[in-house]
């Protein structure tokens, strides 16, 4: 059993192992044919804990292989439930050693975003393929930091866009590409829920500077259903930010709501907040509609169109994301949502800021 002394001891035996050339790691991976993909969650929080474990434990193509945490409490508890052996735990410290592990395959970053970077980029250089969670990054350049690192070491990732495997959101962004209702006019997004965290104040998601707030948690959701349901990259951002409980909210943005321009002439009227409970994506074309709602909660998606019903259901959302993304590694075919994905999110984002500290219309790089 891991205790507080082992996890320490482990810290430094690991950092004097960075030996292993990336050629080597990789090199070492394409000769060992596996059925199953071994996943290391970096971070083990809420999401990992409550979500994404159970939902990891229900998969066909991957499995738990190992942990990384900064807390031995952690370690020890997580090593007690779920047989982990001591050499495939780690800490922020040993991480990089994490590239001797034949047992792990992908690292699965579940870390407040403004750590992003630094943990995708360890991570390929180690040799692994990296799934790591939204929002992909803080900005744009570091998404393309990103994106650089896992191409040079030739390792898949990809970004936890979950809605993006879900079938009824499969549905509407076919609609979309095929144009089932003709072409898109106008679009409503809206994501966002209550903060209760009364006790929270120091919580990370209360912070914008650590990748906290309404735009970076809730509001990629809409940038992305937009993007996905039109079809095109959008050109032009107008946004605002609003904030009734500037103690609470004071270093984060409570609501944000932003116009995006597409080049045919759609517009995306969109909201995000931390500050109240509002779900649903609403889509009018030129020959019908068609929505979702609730469009981005973990369970119950559903929607109608102007003919129809949106009613598929699958178990879970991530243990389906975990097992594309598996067999994406297994077949060595391209992931679902890359990294390119997310970096065209954040450089919305990125006008998003600008546009509220201008108070104007902006631009957005095409």
């Amino acid at each position: 059993m891991l205790n507080r002394r082992k996890f320490i001891k482990q810290a430094a035996v690991g950092t004097a192992t960075l030996g292993l050339t990336t050629c080597a790691i990789n090199k070492s991976f394409s000769q060992t044919k596996k059925d199953k993909i071994g996943v290391a969650l970096v971070g083990l929080g809420y999401y990992s804990t409550k979500l994404l474990l159970p939902a990891l434990q229900l998969t066909e193509h991957c499995y738990l292989a190992g942990i990384v945490t900064g807390s031995p409490e952690k370690a020890a508890q997580w090593q007690k439930d779920h047989n982990i052996p001591d050499q495939n735990i780690y800490n922020y410290d040993n991480f990089d050693s994490i590239a001797n592990n034949k047992e792990i395959d992908v690292v699965y970053i579940v870390l407040p975003p403004f750590m992003h970077k630094e943990y995708v980029i360890r991570a390929a250089k180690a040799g692994k393929h990296v799934w790591c969670e939204k929002p992909m990054a803080m900005t744009a350049a570091e998404c393309e930091a990103m994106i650089k690192a896992c191409k040079e070491n030739k390792r898949q990732l990809t970004i936890g866009y979950r809605m993006q495997h879900e079938p009824n959101t499969q549905e509407v962004i076919r609609f979309g590409r095929e144009k089932t209702y003709g072409k898109v006019q106008y679009l409503t997004a809206a994501a966002g829920f209550r903060n209760g965290w009364k006790k929270w104040t120091d919580h990370w998601k209360l912070e914008k500077e650590k990748g906290g707030g309404a735009l970076y948690d809730m509001g990629v959701y809409c940038i992305n259903a937009a993007r996905y349901v039109i079809g095109e990259e959008p050109i032009a951002v107008f946004a605002q930010e609003f904030n009734d409980d500037p103690v609470k909210y004071e270093k984060s943005d409570m609501i944000t709501n932003f116009q995006l321009e597409f080049p045919s002439g759609a517009i995306a009227n969109c909201t995000t907040s931390i500050g109240m409970n509002v779900n649903y994506l609403n889509v009018t074309a030129t020959d019908g509609f068609y929505n979702l709602s609730p469009f981005q909660s973990y369970t119950g998606i559903k929607g109608i169109t102007s003919d129809g019903v949106l009613d598929k259901v699958i178990p879970n959302q991530q243990t389906k994301q975990m097992d594309d993304n598996a067999l994406a590694i297994l077949h060595n075919k391209e992931v679902l949502v890359t990294g390119e994905e997310g970096l065209r999110d954040i450089e919305v984002v990125d006008a998003i800021h600008r546009s509220v500290r201008e108070g104007c219309r902006v631009s957005i790089k095409s």
